[in-house]
């Protein structure tokens, strides 16, 4: 009998054993894997010039409108993977309401933005934001491409497709995607996004060009050579682009602290919390300015729901801007992430 037993555990162990190597195998063959750089489809909706020299911009890491007030999130320590279909559906219409509240601003920096994923119940969000502000030019880029992720085992949050996106008042020239280098090892890299840039240019007189990145770097990532290795890719593109006489603004998620912040007027009542690495103060020339809030928080830890100044909070999300670029103004817009793990964060320009 205890041989039979035995028997059968060793039969059961081997079949387990073969059917996750099949997986492995499935999730592997189906890898996304993009090319380092592509050219994106631009959906032109307004044909309109920049003729101005002074611009507006915003970037908000939207959390897939998954991340709202109530949520916390298995994955920094709490329990939930997905919230109730009703509320996805109230912080996605609460997003756009803001963002048709902001018609005036001319470009949107979107991450996290779902195409198709089981945790937004397959909403494509990207078309839902689209068709709630038709003044903007729309460009978006897949950072996210996983057909089965496997994790918590008693939810697994199964298919996830998703981006960034670029919206603009202006019509881009053309826009392309940029692949930032692997950095997690083996299998974990078959589960986790595929980190990248969207660039996105704009013609200006005397032949010169306003190019536009949208940025979302690699999360929960401590060792800050891993950092300075994606970081490096985006750098060599500023400089390229300003050494060719070119105005550059690059916004987004950098998953990291930008130098010298040290939090001010009690942080707007939030409670302060350093970032696992910070942007190296030394990457770019001096000359080149980091525009970011340093009173109010951009993102929140979501080990629990929200309750302000019980998070811990920190600023991630940010601009940098080349040396032919002013900065007029830069704030974070305390929505005390009502319906985002984030905050978005305005920049207001110029072009000397």
């Amino acid at each position: 009998m205890v041989k039979r037993i035995l028997s059968i555990l060793g039969g059961t162990l081997i079949v387990l054993v073969l059917l996750f190597g099949l997986f492995l195998f499935y999730i592997n063959f189906t890898d996304y894997m993009p090319a380092p750089m592509e050219e994106l489809q631009i959906t032109h909706r307004n044909p309109k010039n920049i003729e101005s020299e002074t611009l507006s911009l915003m970037t908000w890491n939207i959390g897939y409108a998954g991340l709202g007030r109530e949520m916390d999130f298995f994955y920094e320590g709490g329990k939930m993977v997905r919230p109730a279909k009703e509320l996805t559906e109230k912080y996605l219409n609460q997003i756009t309401n803001y963002m048709q509240s902001e018609n005036n601003i001319d470009f949107w920096l979107l991450q996290e933005v779902d195409f198709k994923a089981k945790r937004t119940w397959r909403m494509d969000q990207a078309q839902l934001i689209g068709l709630s502000v038709p003044d903007y030019n729309v460009v978006t880029a897949v950072n996210y491409n996983v057909p089965f992720v496997p994790i918590p085992l008693s939810e697994p949050m199964g298919k996830v497709k998703a981006g960034l996106m670029t919206l603009s008042k202006f019509s881009p020239r053309l826009s392309r995607r940029y692949a930032y280098p692997q950095i997690a090892g083996w299998p974990d890299r078959m589960f986790l996004l595929d980190r990248c840039f969207i660039e996105t240019r704009f013609s200006l007189d005397q032949g010169r060009e306003l190019v536009v990145l949208n940025t979302h770097n690699s999360a929960f990532i401590a060792d800050q050579l891993l950092m300075d290795k994606e970081l490096q890719v985006i750098h060599d593109k500023m400089m390229r682009e300003y050494e060719l006489g070119n105005y550059v603004i690059a916004g987004g998620d950098w998953n990291m602290n930008p130098p010298f912040l040290r939090p001010e007027n009690n942080y707007n009542g939030h409670l302060f919390k350093e970032a696992a690495v910070k942007f190296p103060a030394d990457f770019l020339p001096a000359e080149w300015k980091f525009a970011f809030d340093s009173s109010v928080p951009s993102n929140r830890y979501v080990d629990k729901a929200y309750v302000k100044g019980s998070n811990g909070t920190t600023t991630i999300d940010f601009f940098i801007v080349s040396p032919n670029v002013g900065v007029e103004s830069v704030r974070t817009i305390d929505l005390e992430f009502e319906n985002s793990d984030h905050n978005p964060v305005q920049m207001n320009i110029y072009l000397r």
